[in-house]
Formats: structure tokens, C-alpha cells, sequence
């Protein structure tokens, strides 16, 4: 019998690219939804909702590994205090609920691995390269992946092996981060923000979805690993390499960081500052990262 999978987040961008390459690898995978959807021969779906506490039982029950990739967009809306506790209790509170069923069924797992942010390294623009022993950050993104992270290392205090996967920004076809900022740049409006001094760590999905099922495939592998290729890229960098694969040279001025901060709030520091971040420890791991080239990467996620 094929070994399961659970997955929180499983119908998100990230999610779905993960479920088709478990089920390539010979896994089945189970997926936690707010809303009813119909099983299909190698997916089942189970009920939950976080406002009422509520896990369906049975999905942790018959997990072999639970993989933890839910929680709200961190730049989806203004940073109100509501939102900000939204973006925390959206991560840490299904921990919570999984660490309280595994307890008091004495349920154990062949790994838990939950997804996690280079944004614990805080957001600020230096020349210092993150690695994960590097201490995490006091602002609002450091804080959030600090406590996010503390609260998975509770499922290793149960016995079961824990990763947790620090992630930069994800590139995909038409999905996630480009499927933000592509459009504008094919209708020749694309802009440096700010400096387009800070950096911008990167991983292409296919990279990514690699890296989790190395993650409980390797009983090797437990802690704090960068998913993010060590390129040095920048914002303007990005921005000018985008422009010309789509055929032009950036034209438009740069968006200047005090209006971004007008528009924006306190979230703009997401897009204005950026760390550069190791991926050296993944890679001492054996793991061969397959698009580290920015050109080539974005030409595959925009033709």
C-alpha cells in the first residue's frame, strides 16, 4: 500500500504542484479543505476549519508523513494588527490542532515537515549572507517565522523527525509571484522598486516541490533548511532581466520607496529590503538544484 501524505495548503500553488509529484513517486496523498471536494483515485480530501478548532480525525490518523504548507498570503493585504494575527494564527494554530490529535492518540509519523519564510532573517538589505544558524530578525516577518517555526519543533518533542523548509520567492508559470507583476511587465509598465538595491533569493517550483519530497524521503534531514538559490539577485535585476526576455528595456522610472510606503504601510518593507540567503546547507544535503540561472528560469516560467 502506497504511504500517505497529508497536506494543509494542499490546494494552494506551492500544494498542487507538491500533490502531482508525490503521486509521480508513488505516494497517496490526502489534503485538508474548508470545502467539500470529491476523492479521486489518488487524493483524499478531509474537512477542516481552524475558526471552530476542527480537524477530520482520521486525516492525521492515516498519515505517514503530514506536510505543512497553509497559511495567509503575506502580501495579499495591508498589515492591519488583524491581519497580522490572521498571517500567524493561520500557520501556527493547524500545528497546534495536528499536535494535539498526534498526542492524545499517541499517533506517531515518519516526518512532519512544514513550509517556512527567509523572512526570518528580517527585513533588511545588507551584504551579510543568511544561513540558518543566522538569529531571526525582531520585526513583524522575523517574529511571525520564528514563532511558525517554534511551533513545528513542538511536533518533534512527540519523537517525530521535523523540517522545516525556509522558502524565498517562489517562481511559476503564470503562478504566485509572477503571476503578480508578469502583467504589467508584458504591457512594458515594469519598474526597479525603490533602490532595486535589496535582494531577491528565488526557487522555481519544480525546485521546490524536489526539495519537500527530499525532505521525507531523506531520513537524514531534519531542522532549518534555505530553499532559495544563492544568486545575488536584486530587485532591479530582476526587474531588467524580466523586461528583456518580454522585449524591452525598463523605461519607467523607479517606484520610489516613500510612495510605496504610503501604499502600502508597514508591508512595504516586504518588497523594499531583502536579505541574500545560503542555500549551502541544502546542498551539502545532496540536493541538486535544477533552474539557477535567473534568465533561463524566467524565460521557462513566461513562454
Amino acid at each position: 500500500m502506497a504511504q500517505n501524505v497529508l497536506l494543509t495548503g494542499g490546494t494552494g500553488f506551492v500544494g498542487k504542484h507538491l500533490t502531482d509529484v508525490l503521486i509521480d513517486n508513488g505516494f497517496s496523498v490526502s489534503v485538508l479543505s474548508r470545502s467539500e471536494q470529491k476523492n479521486t483515485p489518488s487524493i483524499t480530501y478531509y474537512k477542516w476549519d481552524l475558526k471552530k478548532d476542527f480537524i477530520e480525525k482520521e486525516a492525521i490518523l492515516n498519515a505517514d508523513y503530514i506536510i505543512h504548507l497553509a497559511g495567509e498570503g503575506i502580501v495579499e493585504k495591508r498589515w492591519t494588527k488583524r491581519r497580522k494575527r490572521a498571517i500567524l494564527e493561520s500557520r501556527t494554530k493547524p500545528i497546534e490542532l495536528i499536535f494535539s490529535i498526534l498526542k492524545e492518540n499517541h499517533k506517531t509519523l515518519n516526518a512532519f515537515v512544514s513550509a517556512s519564510g527567509i523572512g526570518i532573517y528580517g527585513a533588511i538589505t545588507s551584504h551579510k549572507i543568511c544561513n540558518e544558524e543566522t538569529p531571526s530578525a525582531k520585526d513583524f516577518l522575523g517574529t511571525t517565522c520564528q514563532i511558525w517555526e517554534d511551533t513545528a519543533d513542538k511536533i518533534s518533542t512527540l519523537g517525530i523527525r521535523t523540517v522545516k523548509i525556509r522558502t524565498g520567492i517562489v517562481f511559476g508559470k503564470n503562478e504566485g509571484f509572477l503571476k503578480k507583476v508578469v502583467p504589467s511587465f508584458k504591457s512594458g509598465f515594469g519598474a526597479v522598486l525603490g533602490t532595486g538595491k535589496q535582494y531577491l533569493p528565488w526557487i522555481h517550483i519544480d525546485d521546490l516541490a524536489q526539495i519537500y519530497l527530499k525532505a521525507i524521503k531523506d531520513e537524514q534531514m531534519q531542522g532549518a533548511y534555505n530553499a532559495c538559490v544563492t544568486d545575488n539577485t536584486t530587485n532591479s535585476g530582476f526587474s531588467r532581466t524580466l523586461a528583456t526576455i518580454l522585449g524591452y528595456s525598463i523605461w519607467f522610472p523607479k517606484i520610489p520607496a516613500f510612495l510605496l510606503k504610503i501604499t502600502l504601510g508597514e508591508m512595504s518593507e516586504a518588497v523594499l529590503k531583502g536579505q541574500r540567503v545560503s542555500s549551502q546547507k541544502i546542498q551539502k544535503a545532496g540536493f541538486e538544484f535544477q533552474f539557477t540561472d535567473l534568465e533561463r528560469t524566467l524565460l521557462n516560467c513566461t513562454q
